[in-house]
């Protein structure tokens, strides 16, 4: 399966602006996280980005790319503004196209799946003559991950951990709307039990986002799940669930060659 990942605007575009954060950095580490999880994690995907870093580009360019390419599917990353008080998420496909087409049935796929953790409230699935909708040759759909000029939508772009849970929320609807497979499936992973990589845990959640930025230099890609213990409230910074416990094992090396030499596993059963 081969998807063009598409972080809307970069560069001189900074896209919608609000509360201090900019569309383009927002769009392109959901965009990044996204990759990263499909690449680690499932078998035969092939993801290509319109963009890696705070590059311009047209869209001409990101459409003219994907069909060149030939894509399977088209999925471009976005957030939203209006008046400061509309929130919440929606995703597009292009106008002309039915209820009963094949776009229209991986979006609704997309759509229930992404909808399930993002913590927005669901404004629905919509149709546009959005450029990268239309000029696309394959499926294509764009998702609108929020307002950004809200108050409460962006405290949530703020946080890693959120960011992490959009992404997977799009990784959960491409597998199924694909039928990937997971990569440990094909070493008779133990689908009972998860191995989690830890890579720090805090009292303050300032310096679990810090670990978890750190980590993002590095090329680690990696979460804040709050806990309490003993009714006292911790952050933990987590960097990577597996089936398997060798694929853990890779993970945690990376880490602790990363800079963060107390970093362990723990199992979930």
């Amino acid at each position: 399966m081969k998807l063009y990942l598409d972080p809307g605007h970069g560069g001189n575009d900074p896209g919608a602006q609000g509360n201090g954060l900019s569309e383009k950095n927002i769009t392109l580490d959901i965009a990044q996280r996204i990759r990263s999880i499909l690449v680690s994690d499932y078998r035969n995907v092939d993801v290509r980005l319109s963009r890696s870093s705070d590059s311009s580009k047209s869209l001409q360019q990101r459409t003219n790319e994907a069909n060149d390419w030939g894509a399977d599917y088209f999925l471009s990353i976005h957030c939203n503004a209006f008046n400061g008080n509309a929130r919440g998420y929606e995703d597009y496909i292009h106008s002309n196209l039915s209820n009963s087409s094949k776009t229209a049935e991986y979006r609704n796929v997309l759509h229930a799946e992404i909808i399930k953790d993002n913590q927005l409230s669901n404004r629905g699935k919509k149709k546009a003559n959005f450029h990268v909708l239309r000029e696309s040759t394959m499926s294509a759909m764009l998702s609108e991950n929020g307002f950004i000029d809200n108050q409460q939508d962006a405290a949530l772009m703020r946080t890693a951990s959120w960011r992490q849970r959009v992404a997977q929320g799009h990784v959960n609807g491409l597998v199924k709307a694909f039928n990937l497979q997971r990569k440990e499936e094909d070493n008779g992973g133990d689908n009972d039990q998860l191995f989690k990589v830890i890579a720090g845990s805090f009292k303050s959640k300032a310096n679990a986002e810090q670990r978890v930025e750190a980590l993002k230099k590095k090329g680690i890609n990696s979460y804040v799940d709050s806990l309490t213990i003993s009714g006292v409230p911790w952050f933990r910074v987590q960097a990577g669930a597996f089936s398997k416990r060798s694929n853990a094992e890779n993970q945690l090396n990376r880490v602790k060659k990363a800079g963060i030499p107390d970093a362990y596993i723990i199992s979930d059963s």
